[in-house]
């Protein structure tokens, strides 16, 4: 990996499993050097990126778990997009959170924040904005007509 600053995501036997799935399912992304103390040991870890940004995936044993302090935000295009990737991350014992957030079969914290949610709340109506907050606060995955609908109705 030629990065200089990388983030490293601490795992308890399942690190590579976890890359391999956060890579398929994350456009330009690809495993990178995987490190094994011996070739049959399981990996050690694990170069990868996320949409170009880089990772290490670290088989470290236990620790004390991953915490919404940090999470990983993944910017979607459009609906189909979200509703991929929210379906996706929380499949398997992944957990929902509020206004997009939420926890993976892995414990690592996302959040799925649409595009178009960004672009309703810089409006310059400060009603609408409002609108558009308090329709987010009632919501676990972003449904973006939801928040149009909110913006135009006032």
């Amino acid at each position: 990996m030629s990065a200089k600053v990388s983030t490293c995501l601490w795992f308890d036997g399942n690190a590579e499993e976890a890359a391999r799935f956060y890579v398929d399912l994350i456009p330009q992304s690809d495993i990178g050097e995987i490190t094994r103390i011996s070739p049959e040991a399981p990996a050690l870890v694990i170069e990868f990126t996320l949409g170009g940004a880089p990772y290490q995936a670290f088989n470290g044993g236990k620790r004390p778990g991953f915490t919404e302090g940090a999470s990983i935000v993944i910017r979607t295009d459009d609906q189909e997009e979200t509703d991929r990737l929210w379906t996706a991350l929380a499949k398997g014992g992944g957990k929902p959170g509020r206004c997009g957030w939420l926890k993976d079969r892995y414990g690592l914290s996302w959040q799925i924040i649409p595009n178009a949610l960004s672009e309703l709340l810089a409006k310059s109506d400060p009603a609408a904005t409002a609108r558009v907050a308090q329709a987010l606060a009632g919501m676990h995955k972003i449904d973006i007509s939801a928040l149009e609908a909110a913006h135009r109705d006032g």
